[in-house]
Protein backbone atom coordinates (compact mmCIF):
# COMPACT_ATOMS: atom_id res chain seq x y z
CA UNK A 1 0.00 0.00 0.00
CA UNK A 2 0.98 3.75 -0.83
CA UNK A 3 2.35 5.15 2.43
CA UNK A 4 3.63 9.02 0.65
CA UNK A 5 2.34 12.15 -0.05
CA UNK A 6 -1.26 12.30 -2.28
CA UNK A 7 -1.13 15.74 -4.30
CA UNK A 8 -4.06 16.87 -5.82
CA UNK A 9 -4.18 19.47 -9.01
CA UNK A 10 -6.12 20.58 -11.74
CA UNK A 11 -8.69 23.71 -11.17
CA UNK A 12 -8.31 24.53 -7.10
CA UNK A 13 -8.13 28.04 -6.49
CA UNK A 14 -6.78 29.35 -3.24
CA UNK A 15 -10.29 28.79 -1.18
CA UNK A 16 -10.85 24.86 -2.63
CA UNK A 17 -7.22 23.97 -1.64
CA UNK A 18 -7.85 24.24 2.35
CA UNK A 19 -11.19 22.55 2.41
CA UNK A 20 -9.48 19.30 -0.17
CA UNK A 21 -6.66 18.98 2.50
CA UNK A 22 -8.79 19.55 5.87
CA UNK A 23 -11.16 16.68 4.22
CA UNK A 24 -8.07 14.01 4.56
CA UNK A 25 -8.14 12.71 0.97
CA UNK A 26 -5.22 14.64 -0.11
CA UNK A 27 -2.07 16.07 1.59
CA UNK A 28 -1.08 18.85 -0.74
CA UNK A 29 -2.55 20.83 -3.25
CA UNK A 30 -1.29 22.13 -6.63
CA UNK A 31 -1.56 25.74 -7.54
CA UNK A 32 0.44 25.38 -10.81
CA UNK A 33 -1.50 27.95 -13.26
CA UNK A 34 -1.99 30.09 -10.01
CA UNK A 35 1.93 30.16 -9.37
CA UNK A 36 2.46 30.81 -13.04
CA UNK A 37 0.48 34.30 -13.09
CA UNK A 38 2.00 35.70 -9.44
CA UNK A 39 4.84 35.75 -8.94
CA UNK A 40 4.74 35.89 -4.84
CA UNK A 41 1.97 33.09 -3.92
CA UNK A 42 3.19 32.44 -0.51
CA UNK A 43 2.66 36.04 0.24
CA UNK A 44 -0.42 36.77 -1.26
CA UNK A 45 -1.73 33.74 -0.33
CA UNK A 46 -0.97 34.26 3.49
CA UNK A 47 -2.15 37.92 3.77
CA UNK A 48 -5.38 37.37 1.45
CA UNK A 49 -3.96 39.19 -1.26
CA UNK A 50 -6.04 39.15 -4.37
CA UNK A 51 -4.66 36.87 -7.10
CA UNK A 52 -3.93 37.99 -10.78
CA UNK A 53 -5.64 35.96 -13.40
CA UNK A 54 -3.48 33.40 -15.51
CA UNK A 55 -4.04 33.84 -19.31
CA UNK A 56 -3.77 30.70 -20.90
CA UNK A 57 -2.90 32.04 -23.97
CA UNK A 58 0.36 32.86 -23.05
CA UNK A 59 1.25 29.46 -21.52
CA UNK A 60 3.26 28.03 -24.05
CA UNK A 61 5.11 30.45 -26.22
CA UNK A 62 8.35 31.72 -27.44
CA UNK A 63 8.62 34.96 -25.03
CA UNK A 64 8.10 36.35 -21.59
CA UNK A 65 4.45 37.76 -22.44
CA UNK A 66 2.07 36.18 -19.49
CA UNK A 67 5.40 34.01 -18.25
CA UNK A 68 7.74 37.18 -17.10
CA UNK A 69 5.59 40.18 -16.84
CA UNK A 70 2.92 39.41 -13.72
CA UNK A 71 3.10 42.31 -11.09
CA UNK A 72 3.95 41.50 -7.35
CA UNK A 73 1.33 42.74 -5.04
CA UNK A 74 1.62 46.14 -3.34
CA UNK A 75 -0.49 46.37 -0.12
CA UNK A 76 -1.47 49.04 0.17
CA UNK A 77 0.70 52.11 2.99
CA UNK A 78 -1.22 54.15 5.69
Amino acid sequence: MYTGAIVAAGGFTAESARPAVDAGGVDLVALGRLFISNPDPPERLCSGAPLNRYDRTTFYGGNARGYTDYGFHQPETV
